[in-house]
């Protein structure tokens, strides 16, 4: 018996590697999620960047929350089982008529967990469609072992190191997941991805949360993560606190740090040091 998805979904997800839309918030909801990243926003005077696009689950009460969402727990123990962890989350932002974009890659390809069990809920806060740049799926790739990809650094790339496969890939064959706000697609860490740039004059955003069970480890070095769901039996991951108000100092303090870790296992075997200050002069990743 699922929680959620439907058979059909499950196995959708098994033979494909994604499934979309689902809804999971009202449209009102994700209108509210927004105000409230745009209200920070608008007290610090720039958009949300750097460093904080990572892992903003903990400092900001709300996306604890979201991280945590029934809806969005009962789709994932029905893809990965009922011991989860919220491994990280990132806010993937495309301003109005902005040339950023994301290459066609798999997530695995730097993150050095130590299995491919995991999956993203990517929820728009905003439409996500053709105009403004939706993400798009090649179907089934997810099948295929982790491919090589390249360091780009392009300066309008919004993944860490601007990576791209090198292997080619069929545009015709990619399924683009437009969204509403409030909806989520669920994608395989391994399935190739991208999106083209915000050709509209609104932005484009969506809040990415990646999720595994317990038993994955990090073979990289330190690392933490959410428990969400269950019971964490492995001891894999130093287990973080949740954020019960916004931007409290003793949580800022631990996200910096965390972020530091992260980054080294992000970056390795590059100049880069963090998200914020890349050693090599290239541009900073997450602006």
């Amino acid at each position: 018996m699922t929680k959620l998805l439907t058979a059909d979904q499950v196995e959708q997800y098994s033979h494909d590697g994604f499934v979309a839309p689902i809804r999971v918030l009202s449209e009102d909801a994700a209108t509210e999620l927004r105000r409230r990243l745009e209200e920070h926003e608008s007290g610090t005077g720039d958009p949300l960047k750097g460093g904080l696009r990572h892992k903003t689950h903990l400092v900001f009460s709300w996306l604890a929350d979201l991280v945590r969402d029934e809806t969005v727990l009962d789709a994932m123990e029905d893809l990965l089982g009922p011991d989860l962890l919220c491994w990280t989350s990132t806010f993937f932002i495309k301003e109005a008529n902005d040339p950023g974009f994301v290459s066609w890659h798999q997530d695995s390809t730097y993150w050095s967990l130590s299995t491919p069990d995991v999956a993203t809920a990517w929820i728009a806060l905003t439409d996500s469609n053709e105009e403004n740049g939706a993400m798009s799926v090649i179907p089934g790739s997810h099948l295929l072992d982790q491919l090589p990809h390249r360091d780009t650094y392009s300066p309008h790339n919004l993944l860490s190191r601007g990576q791209e496969v090198e292997v080619g890939v069929d545009p015709s064959a990619a399924v683009r997941l437009d969204l509403r706000p409030g909806e989520m697609s669920l994608h395989h860490v391994r399935i190739i991805h991208g999106s083209a740039p915000n050709q509209s004059d609104d932005r484009r955003i969506g809040f990415a949360m990646r999720y595994i069970p317990t038993h994955v480890r990090q073979l990289a070095g330190p690392d933490s993560a959410s428990l969400v769901r269950g019971v964490d039996r492995h001891a894999n991951f130093d287990l973080e606190p949740r954020a019960t108000s916004d931007l409290d100092p003793e949580m800022v303090a631990l996200h910096q740090r965390i972020a530091e870790q992260n980054a080294k296992i992000l970056y390795q075997g590059t100049k880069i040091n963090s998200y914020d200050n890349p050693g090599d002069g290239s541009a900073a990743r997450f602006r």
